[in-house]
């Protein structure tokens, strides 16, 4: 890619994205990921295993949105793999023609797309920069793993979810996971060492941004069902705080996950007394993709994560 003065502040942005004159040359911790971290110093070169591991979870919600709105094919040609995503039962075809959920409204569909693309471009841009470093998408379940997470949650009354059943299920799967992107890599920004203009801290920030308002997206359209029924006699507001304590039952022994209403009132942006959105650290956040505490493996990731992130998830 040229230098010059026509390069644009974008493409520079992504030039700079991961190091590239450094990390992506040879010799560099991008192909050596493993020996690089298993000796890690506070100021040891982990920020290639770090997006790796961000790129397990991109494949998982670029997979989950995608399917969505019909357009799960497109996850294949950016360089993850279709065939590798478990759907409900009858969906496979609506997740790849087009079609997606029966029923989206306009608004929520025309929401999703924009989602789903902002997913896939992440997917994009994270294999683009760390090249043949880049990890291959796992196998990623979007079906027994929602299965497990409504039960879990619900106390057994909820049985069979299935996010793509209708709209109002598909944003309460949304909210599974979409508050542990923001979470998880806000965790991970203290382990990143490149924080010059336009480097990984900076980008890392950049994509939490993005992912913060997806998340703030789906905690608004929840919060305004709030009062819906949903299933099993639970309302829409019942749900999402179920789904909230499950994740802080697995991911650690504090209580700092919320859902959307705190003491009646509305709950859109979980903060901590200061404002400040709160961290995961990898352990934490694979506790909850795995839906069990110190796993390796199952959940969304049946198989387990691409890559060796032994020793983040003892960070």
């Amino acid at each position: 890619m040229s230098s010059d003065s026509s390069t644009t502040p974008g493409q520079s942005t992504r030039r700079k994205f991961l190091g590239m004159a450094g990390l992506m040359g040879a010799g560099a911790v991008l192909s050596g990921c493993t020996s690089v971290i298993a000796t890690h110093t506070p100021k040891a070169n982990l920020d290639a295993s770090i997006f790796n591991f961000a790129l397990n979870l991109e494949y998982l919600e670029a997979a989950f949105y995608l399917a969505a709105v019909g357009r799960l094919g497109e996850l294949t040609t950016a360089g993850g793999d279709a065939s590798k995503v478990r759907l409900p039962a009858g969906f496979a075809a609506a997740a790849s023609n087009g079609t997606g959920i029966s029923g989206l409204s306009g608004d929520v569909r025309s929401m999703m797309n924009e989602i789903a693309t902002d997913e896939l471009a992440h997917v994009k841009v994270i294999r683009q920069v760390l090249g043949a470093a880049a990890v291959p998408q796992p196998v990623i379940d979007l079906d027994a793993s929602f299965k497990a997470a409504g039960s879990a949650a619900s106390g057994g009354k909820i049985t069979g979810f299935d996010p793509y059943a209708n709209e109002l299920f598909f944003l309460h799967g949304a909210f599974v996971f979409e508050d542990v992107g923001v979470t998880a890599y806000k965790g991970a920004a203290r382990f990143l060492v490149d924080d010059s203009a336009g480097g990984n801290l900076e980008n890392a920030a950049g994509i939490l941004a993005v992912e913060a308002y997806h998340a703030g997206a789906i905690r608004t359209l929840l919060y305004q069902r709030r009062a819906q029924d949903a299933a099993a006699g639970f309302k829409v507001a019942d749900v999402v705080g179920a789904i909230s304590d499950l994740r802080d039952s697995v991911d650690g022994s504090d209580d700092r996950d919320q859902g959307i209403l705190e003491g009646g009132q509305a709950n859109i942006v979980p903060t901590d007394a200061n404002g400040i959105a709160f961290s995961r650290t990898p352990r934490q956040v694979g506790n909850i993709v795995f839906l069990k505490p110190g796993a390796t493996s199952g959940g969304f990731f049946p198989n387990g994560l691409s890559g060796d992130y032994s020793v983040l998830l003892s960070l």
